[in-house]
């Protein structure tokens, strides 16, 4: 399905870089706390990044610091080779899709408004803005019948999706989505990550995307960055390449490729299933061959 952008909206997807980035918090006491510390990435246009870790990685401060709802104590980051710190913040997150876990919708608005915030404070008129936010809900698989409704009125995949197509309305380029399918169900989840994967290939815009799920990392992302403590790349690169070649026992122990979880096939009633190291069935192949058969 093609996409139309807003007019004036044919610039090339954007690259990120962070450059030496550093930020500190205040902690007990008046001393600084480190959330991240001399991180320098660079994030490829047009495609997916996924940053993952656990609790304390400062994956979601990286991220903010791109629409500058967090400032680095140190270091800088630029887009398309531009520091932003010398950019509006205002309008600079005009110019960036953000979806956040809970959506963040405002609860007294109508579908419809929610979703085309940005494009009327740029200015759109009222008609222009409702045929672009219909439009946003057809591509996110949203029934176009939920816009009047308001979102308590909706179940939490349908906000999702409403947070996504609020996050593309305005066209951008960039977009940063902070553990969005976290608090949706398995299978709602497993459908919001298809969805985001053929979105992204229909509109070739930059997504940063961060979660604490490696299987979700190892889905969506083109390039996934795996952080430690304080943001420290323990490993980067596409899911192939860190399932093929663990940089370290941490890559390993948080990929989940370790000896202690090796993985093996076992044909039972007449499925084929992936088993864990503990028995435990982890997954599903297919149907096992049948006698005579030859397995693939």
């Amino acid at each position: 399905m093609a996409v139309d952008r807003p007019p004036g909206d044919e610039q090339q997807a954007p690259r990120v870089q962070f450059d030496h980035v550093t930020k500190h918090y205040p902690g007990a006491g008046g001393q600084p706390v480190a959330a991240v510390v001399d991180v320098s990435l660079e994030i490829a246009a047009g495609r997916i990044t996924v940053l993952v870790g656990s609790s304390g990685s400062g994956k979601t401060t990286l991220l903010r610091c791109v629409n500058r709802m967090v400032t680095p104590t140190s270091g800088r980051v630029l887009i398309d080779g531009e520091d932003i710190a010398a950019r509006d913040a205002v309008q600079l997150r005009r110019t960036i899709g953000y979806v956040m876990q809970e959506s963040g919708l405002l609860p007294h608005r109508r579908v419809i408004d929610n979703i085309v915030t940005v494009p009327r404070l740029n200015g759109l008129p009222k008609r222009d803005a409702r045929d672009r936010g219909l439009a946003m809900m057809n591509l996110v698989g949203l029934d176009v019948g939920l816009a009047t409704r308001y979102p308590d009125e909706l179940s939490g995949g349908q906000r999702q999706r409403v947070g996504v197509a609020r996050a593309l309305a305005a066209g951008p380029r960039l977009l940063l989505m902070d553990e969005p399918f976290g608090a949706v169900d398995p299978i709602v989840r497993a459908d919001l990550q298809t969805e985001l994967r053929t979105m992204q290939a229909e509109l070739a815009c930059t997504i940063i995307f961060v979660t604490h799920d490696i299987s979700e990392a190892l889905i969506l992302g083109d390039h996934v960055v795996i952080l430690a403590e304080a943001g420290r790349i323990a490993q980067q690169g596409s899911g192939v390449d860190l399932l093929a070649h663990p940089a370290d026992e941490f890559v390993a122990a948080f990929l989940g490729v370790d000896t202690e979880r090796e993985l093996h096939v076992r044909d039972l009633a007449g499925a084929r299933l992936v088993i864990d190291a503990a028995g435990r069935p982890i997954g599903r192949l297919g149907d096992a061959p049948q006698p005579g058969e030859i397995s693939q």
